[in-house]
């Protein structure tokens, strides 16, 4: 056969139609575009479907105490976690994946809408995990990242100088530059341990799934992109961020674990718990019921149950924490917020349908966010999953 210009442009267009790359722009200094390293993930097993249903259950995670079989800590014993930016804007709910998350952040990302980095290690393992749908990264999250060890940071690009082309002048504050933050950190660079769509990651750790909510409905492109946690766990081990680091040590080592018990606490009654991020902004109301039997709070939002996507079921915790931060913002045209979380604060812990006055306090940036009692001791929380709600200074929290 002969390839004329003709030829060789034809089949470069037939190959680009035919959906067959996926790609990711790598940041400065890398190779520019690079093809998906192995199949579109299909036939995946939605989580909640435990492989290791039938295992007892003896193992407790590290992150929150949870119980899980040998198999599940076989697994992340040989990981890190992964903490994903989910979006929570109303078109893209329900989220895959926040029932598998052992901890979730929650904060407004701009204009009263919130968002959550939920930390996938523990309870991610027993099933193929979709989260979803994955959104850009804020400096706060990132902040509040750098205190898990290098894990795996999987989102879709995030504040950044966004120049102005015929200026060539920054258009946002710079309080906002998250992914120059990733930089610094040394987690932004082609190989590295920063997930992102428009770095270096592509199909199959993620790829967008206009059907991701059902077929035949609707829905913006950019609340498409689905993250698969199995290929990013086997994408981390090709690049050298399994479960030991260059030196031999775990992603573990020199981590402040926070301290868990069953003990039950003693505060004020707290079986229904109401909180706004942005007073007025309704569809992100938050409320919790706390479940005598299970001894889990059920979430809800916007005044509906908030379920995963997954498994169909409401979204129940152990453990909530508000973390009062103050806020700054918008700071600029693309409407960024800043909240301060490296410093100290006040907050309330929930658990055990109690109520406990709390102080917050992370001195650095790598350093672990610690919780504590009026007197300064630590607290407790029970085992299972932790949410973190950052509300701002002064906010209002309801709770009986």
């Amino acid at each position: 056969m002969i390839f004329t210009p003709k030829l060789i442009i034809s089949l470069v267009i037939t190959f680009f139609l035919s959906g067959g790359i996926a790609y990711a722009v790598v940041p400065a200094g890398g190779g520019g575009l690079i093809s998906p390293k192995a199949e579109i993930p299909s036939g995946e097993k939605p989580s909640g479907l435990s492989q290791f249903a039938a295992e007892p259950k003896t193992e407790a995670c590290p992150l929150n105490g949870k119980l899980y079989s040998k198999s599940e800590k076989a697994l992340w014993e040989a990981r890190r976690p992964i903490l994903a930016m989910i979006e929570n804007h109303v078109d893209a709910r329900p989220q895959s994946g926040l029932s598998s998350a052992d901890i979730v952040y929650e904060a407004v990302a701009e204009g009263g809408i919130t968002r959550f980095m939920g930390v996938f290690y523990c309870g991610a393992q027993s099933d193929a995990t979709k989260v979803a749908p994955v959104r850009s990264s804020r400096i706060y999250f990132v902040n509040i990242a750098a205190e898990y060890n290098n894990p795996i940071y999987m989102h879709v690009g995030g504040g950044n100088c966004s120049r102005d082309e015929a200026s060539n002048q920054c258009t946002s504050n710079k309080k906002a530059w998250a992914l120059e933050e990733l930089v610094k950190l040394g987690w932004r660079k082609p190989g590295g341990n920063d997930f992102d769509t428009i770095g270096d990651i592509g199909v199959p750790v993620m790829k967008r799934d206009y059907d991701r909510l059902g077929a035949g409905k609707e829905i913006a492109t950019e609340h498409t992109y689905v993250g698969y946690l199995s290929f990013a766990w086997k994408e981390a081990e090709k690049r050298g961020y399994a479960n030991v680091d260059e030196k031999g040590k775990t992603w573990l080592s020199g981590i402040k674990l926070w301290k868990i018990d069953t003990v039950a606490v003693s505060g004020q009654p707290a079986k229904a718990i109401s909180y706004e991020f942005w007073k007025g902004y309704k569809d992100f109301q938050v409320e919790w019921k706390y479940d005598e039997a299970s001894k889990q709070y059920l979430r809800n939002q916007g005044g509906a149950p908030h379920t995963d996507l997954e498994t169909g079921k409401q979204i129940t915790t152990s453990n909530i924490v508000i973390q009062f931060a103050k806020e700054e913002g918008p700071l600029d045209i693309h409407k960024h917020m800043f909240y301060t979380v490296i410093g100290e604060g006040t907050g309330i812990l929930f658990r055990d349908g109690q109520a406990i006055d709390v102080k917050w306090k992370k001195t650095k940036q790598t350093d672990r966010t610690i919780f504590m009692d009026k007197s300064g001791k630590e607290v407790n929380f029970s085992p299972g999953a932790i949410w973190v709600s950052i509300l701002p200074v002064g906010d209002k929290v309801e709770y009986n």
